[in-house]
């Protein structure tokens, strides 16, 4: 369906380094990356917006790296939605299809019927700036989708919505991406949009794409230490491996894996259960520690520990931080199985 082979781009101080992947038809694709990595510029290429100093792009095996954007029949809806402030919702929907010059029965026809899928048929008489958020990102996926395009390309589709209305259109989008059928490429900054939608992802890092596999290999098993960090492995654990064991500052670590000599392992703070006092456990691993900090973040708290000279940080929620009377200076002992860690 679409391949992009070895794209490269300078633009102004950023960096675009030989970006090749693949999107199947019917795949909902996702890069993820922090702000700054070169996600949307790389969308704007695929687009036509920006043409790369190097590299191919092909759709359906045709060359269409000259092409401008509108040979090209891609959606492209951008992070501000782009809607037609003048016009209505449904002229907003319909603009692609007139300037197809399809008949007035089909445009309707069509019009009615994605407004349907996406539930916002109440909407089609007012102008976007009486639209919420959530009902403008509605309005922009419809007019993108009416067109039926090879490809829909998604700039931060979710990122300017409230927590609620954004896992709400995420759960939305799963349903509307079984009935349309549609093939997607998804960039973001949001890990749950990557393990919500994605049949696969490419992280992006620093203009480059660093890894690319199925969502659940890619979160299990990066393929760097950069990587791990950028994916929520917090805590990244230095030691001597003999087999399955890891001696670090004195500790010893059962791993899941056979490893020898100067190893890295890498264990995500939500994978640290943390206990008051000594207990029967099939956890392998228990180590002593101190609180040192404590971080609220809403709902969860972020405990920063010391294990015998190992920083260690874990997540637990609000109230399990009340019940266990946690506070900093406290003894406490820190537990994770051996399959958390993921060695490097």
């Amino acid at each position: 369906m679409l391949e992009v082979k070895d794209i490269s781009k300078d633009y102004g101080d950023f960096h675009l380094r030989d970006i090749s992947f693949t999107v199947s038809e019917g795949e909902y694709f996702i890069i993820l990356g922090p702000s700054g990595a070169g996600k949307t510029v790389l969308l704007e290429v695929i687009a036509g917006l920006i043409s790369p100093d190097s590299g191919r792009i092909l759709l359906n095996g045709i060359d269409i790296t000259e092409w401008p954007p509108e040979r090209r029949g891609l959606a492209y809806v951008p992070q501000n939605y782009a809607l037609f402030p003048h016009m209505s919702v449904h002229d907003n929907i319909a603009f692609g299809l007139r300037l197809r010059k399809l008949p007035k029965a089909e445009i309707e026809k069509r019009v009615k019927e994605i407004v349907e899928v996406l539930g916002i048929e109440n909407l089609l008489k007012r102008k976007p700036r009486t639209l919420s958020g959530g009902e403008q990102q509605r309005v922009a996926l419809a007019r993108a989708l009416v067109t039926e395009p090879p490809l829909i390309l998604l700039d931060e589709p979710f990122a300017n919505l409230d927590v609620q209305t954004r896992g709400r259109l995420i759960n939305e989008m799963k349903r509307w991406k079984k009935e349309l059928g549609f093939t997607a490429l998804h960039v973001t900054h949001f890990f749950e949009e990557a393990v919500s939608l994605g049949d696969r992802v490419g992280v992006m890092l620093d203009g480059r794409l660093v890894q690319v596999g199925d969502v659940g290999e890619v979160f299990s098993r990066p393929s760097s230490e950069r990587v791990a960090r950028f994916l929520g492995f917090e805590n990244i654990i230095e030691g001597t491996a003999e087999g399955r064991k890891l001696r670090a500052n004195g500790i010893e670590i059962e791993l899941p894996t056979e490893a020898h000599g100067e190893v890295r392992v890498g264990l995500r703070p939500e994978d640290v259960i943390i206990f008051t006092e000594p207990m029967k456990t099939s956890v392998r691993n228990v180590l002593r520690a101190r609180v040192e900090g404590i971080e609220e973040l809403g709902p969860i708290v972020r405990l920063r520990l010391n294990a015998s000279g190992l920083a260690i940080s874990a997540f637990i929620t609000r109230s399990s931080f009340i019940e266990l009377g946690i506070s900093t200076g406290k003894e406490v002992y820190v537990g994770f199985k051996a399959s958390a860690l993921h060695v490097f």
